[in-house]
């Protein structure tokens, strides 16, 4: 592909994705998200909350910050599912893993894919000794929908994704600029959190129009090769089994399983609530 062909492909894209979301530009967007970030107070801990209607989350996230809300996911079928179950019933089910060095390559168009059932994925990881195990993630599996009752949060939301994997399983920092509810349904998971106005200090790079990748690591930070990076803020989350995760838009996150795990998560695909339906947006 020519570079014209590759300028004239990533406008496509962009043009999609901007009708998609109803807004006029996903760069000012973008840009709207960040100058929004600067006026948030600073945080040090993502606050738990109890079920919240759809009327009460909007309001909730409308300020432009993480929170968890519990007793929602633990409600599930997919929830009470054992690993087990998960084997017998849906191991036939075609995945595609993560595997080799899934970090580094994490944002590149050729990251190593390997193609498999899910029973041998699972069958994999259980004789695996690499520091790094493969990983199921960013999965639409629509065999375990019915499994999920998703709250009716935002008007329009992308297909659920399925993320499973072992203690290990690692997606680096990187930042969607669409809203997020992430569940956690099995085990344990540490997320860090920056905000949007902090990407000047996370060095990020794009691997498209609303998502970014950075190369520093929170959990091992780098500050010789990344000094700007001593000032952005770093918010630690340990997620539990059953808690829901709302990530607002621009929100840089790290997601490490401390156990065995099962997450999904659903974007949304209109303006961000942060944004407050700010009308200089939203397309004619």
């Amino acid at each position: 592909m020519s570079p014209e062909d590759a300028v004239v492909k990533k406008q496509a894209r962009e043009q999609k994705d901007a009708r998609v979301r109803g807004v006029t530009s996903i760069q000012e967007m973008r840009e709207a998200i960040k100058r929004a970030g600067r006026d948030l107070p600073v945080i040090s801990a993502v606050p738990r909350l109890d079920m919240l209607d759809a009327a009460a989350f909007r309001m909730r996230a409308a300020k432009g910050l993480p929170f968890v809300i519990t007793g929602l996911v633990g409600k599930w079928p997919l929830s009470a599912l054992t690993p087990q179950a998960l084997r017998d019933r849906f191991g036939e089910l075609h995945v595609r893993a993560r595997v080799g060095d899934y970090i580094n390559t994490a944002f590149a168009p050729d990251r190593a894919m390997q193609d498999m059932s899910l029973l041998a994925y699972l069958e994999l990881v259980a004789n695996d000794t690499q520091e790094l195990p493969p990983y199921l993630g960013n999965l639409e599996l629509r065999e375990l929908n019915t499994l999920c009752h998703w709250p009716a949060y935002f008007n329009k939301m992308g297909p659920p994704r399925f993320w499973l994997g072992p203690a290990g399983t690692v997606t680096p920092l990187h930042c969607d600029y669409d809203d997020n509810i992430f569940a956690q349904i099995w085990g344990t998971k540490r997320i860090f959190l920056s905000p949007p106005h902090h990407d000047e200090f996370l060095y990020p790079r794009e691997a498209n129009a609303i998502l970014f990748g950075s190369p520093f690591n929170p959990e091992a930070p780098d500050f010789e090769k990344f000094p700007l990076a001593r000032q952005a803020a770093m918010i630690e989350c340990i997620m539990q089994p059953g808690e829901l995760l709302y990530v607002p838009a621009g929100w840089y996150h790290q997601v490490r399983s401390l156990t065995f795990s099962l997450s999904a998560n659903r974007w949304a695909r209109a303006l961000p609530l942060a944004l407050n339906g700010d009308a200089s947006l939203k397309a004619g």
